[in-house]
């Protein structure tokens, strides 16, 4: 039982290192992680290390290339300029429908959660720039529940990557994080008023900024 606490221990000790330092930039997109590496400075073995690995990849911030190993998932500008576009188009569409479908059990969740978002966004640490992270995650999903579409649902599952929403909060100036937190007020505001144009359009910023935040942060912009 002892031993089987201090594997779960290590692997989840390696598993923190990876994620923590692929959000902050100290791994690099694109920049391979070889196990012995890894082990080192998580200071686990190899083992548990290769469960973190995979538990990564699983959650896309890692990717295995046949004959290299493992490496932090990376995408091009293009590929960014691509992702977010297509989540402007989607959640925006998604914004519109859920402001006359949204019910009030839903928006008295995502006031919580916008609550909750600004009181960690005030502290503007790591770990709480994680929490944000994941309190966005839960808005957007409970929007996307209330668009009540099956098919956009499927569609933007393919497009959201979570590792770049993390990475993009951790580049947040002070200044844009609280534009963030207007944002989700305004789309608040929209839905109370079942404005569907107006929901879609402060959705489409919304997006289009944090494409902004990510890109600045690479000296596209």
């Amino acid at each position: 039982m002892m031993g089987a606490t201090a594997g779960i221990s290590a692997a989840q000790r390696a598993y923190d290192v990876v994620r923590a330092g692929i959000v902050d930039g100290t791994f690099e997109l694109g920049a391979r992680l070889p196990e012995e590496d890894v082990a080192e400075r998580a200071g686990v073995s190899r083992t548990p290390v290769r469960e973190a690995l995979r538990r990564l990849a699983a959650e896309g911030f890692v990717t295995f290339i046949p004959n290299r190993g493992a490496q932090v998932a990376s995408w091009t500008d293009q590929d960014l300029e691509e992702i977010f576009e297509l989540r402007a188009l989607l959640e925006s569409h998604a914004a519109g429908l859920a402001a006359t479908r949204v019910a009030p059990a839903q928006l008295l969740e995502m006031h919580d959660l916008a609550d909750e978002m600004e009181r960690a966004a005030t502290r503007a640490t790591a770990p709480s720039l994680d929490r944000v992270a994941e309190l966005n995650t839960r808005f957007h999903h409970t929007i996307l529940a209330a668009a009540d579409s099956g098919r956009l649902r499927k569609l933007l599952e393919t497009v959201i990557v979570i590792p770049l929403v993390h990475r993009t909060f951790h580049r947040y100036t002070t200044e844009a994080l609280r534009r963030s937190m207007h944002h989700h007020r305004e789309l608040l505001a929209a839905f109370e008023a079942a404005e569907a144009d107006w929901a879609a359009t402060v959705m489409r910023t919304h997006v289009l900024a944090a494409r902004a935040v990510l890109l600045a942060g690479r000296g596209v912009r």
